[in-house]
């Protein structure tokens, strides 16, 4: 078996079929999370209100067993198994034939897609492991923020911690470059948040987005994060111009800058060190 993960084809394979496992599993973790979230801030606020806890039906990544939220049908094994499910089913609950979200195969497809990509640039090993890890949460991350603009603290700050053990061997960077792109990540979003609110007295962005740059500053080094920072934003102000024309989304509605910052740290993980050579050429 360890023979076999040698071989390129085999290995993305294998990844590929992971990720598929695993997106399912953050189709879960993007579905509750939140929710479970929100119940805890009710629970603290009648607390601090002196009042009994509201009766919440209690929520978890494994409890209740996933069904429809239509009907109520509870999902088999055999209706749960990623992609070929939801195209066998028609992308319809088998029995209330409400439609199931395209989302759900879109977050599956997608990180299989990346585990697939990460197997066969960066091989077997150590960055290997790390670099799934990454992915998953991005891809958590993106979807969550897109739903809710919320970037939870569970992922944020266990991505960040797990970057910065990664990189005591150097998996990805040195550890002085991961420990200075931790800090330097948070604390220059920081400071456009407190340099916004103070011209405004709006708040630009949410502490999340500080989290999020701090976290792929402990993965990637602070090398990345120039790049990082200019192709979300770039991307982030493409996006929300074309909302703004195409689809008439309010100019005083925010918008998550999270997906963005998560799309920018694949392609930094990926492409990083070839983009920033490509780019100090170009100025040169």
């Amino acid at each position: 078996m360890e023979e076999l993960l040698h071989y390129p084809g085999y290995l993305v394979g294998i990844c590929s079929l992971l990720g598929l496992i695993i997106g399912s599993f953050l189709n879960v973790v993007i579905h509750r999370l939140p929710k479970m979230m929100e119940n805890e801030w009710a629970r603290q606020c009648a607390e601090l209100r002196g009042e009994e806890a509201p009766a919440i039906e209690p929520l978890s990544l494994s409890r209740p067993a996933s069904h429809c939220p239509d009907c109520g049908h509870a999902i088999s094994a055999l209706e749960n198994i990623p992609l070929l499910s939801w195209l066998l089913l028609g992308g319809r609950c088998r029995a209330c034939r409400k439609p199931i979200s395209p989302r759900y195969p879109l977050v599956e497809a997608l990180t299989g897609a990346l585990f697939a990509l990460a197997a066969w640039k960066l091989g077997s090993g150590w960055p290997l492991v790390g670099a799934l890890f990454f992915l998953a949460a991005a891809v958590a991350l993106t979807f969550i923020d897109f739903d809710t603009q919320l970037l939870p603290d569970d992922i944020t700050l266990p991505l960040l911690w797990a970057g910065l053990l990664f990189n005591l061997g150097g998996a990805f960077t040195d550890l002085s470059s991961a420990v200075i792109g931790a800090a330097a990540g948070y604390l220059s979003l920081w400071l456009v948040y407190w340099a916004f609110k103070l011209a405004t007295g709006k708040e630009g962005m949410g502490h999340g987005d500080f989290k999020l740059l701090a976290a792929i500053g402990a993965w990637l080094g602070w090398q990345m994060l120039p790049l990082t920072i200019l192709f979300s934003s770039f991307v982030g102000a493409l996006v929300g111009i074309l909302l703004i024309v195409l689809a008439r989304h309010g100019r005083h509605v925010p918008i998550p800058f999270g997906p963005y910052l998560a799309t920018a740290g694949v392609i930094a993980l990926f492409w990083g060190p070839a983009l920033t050579r490509a780019w100090l050429g170009h100025l040169q």
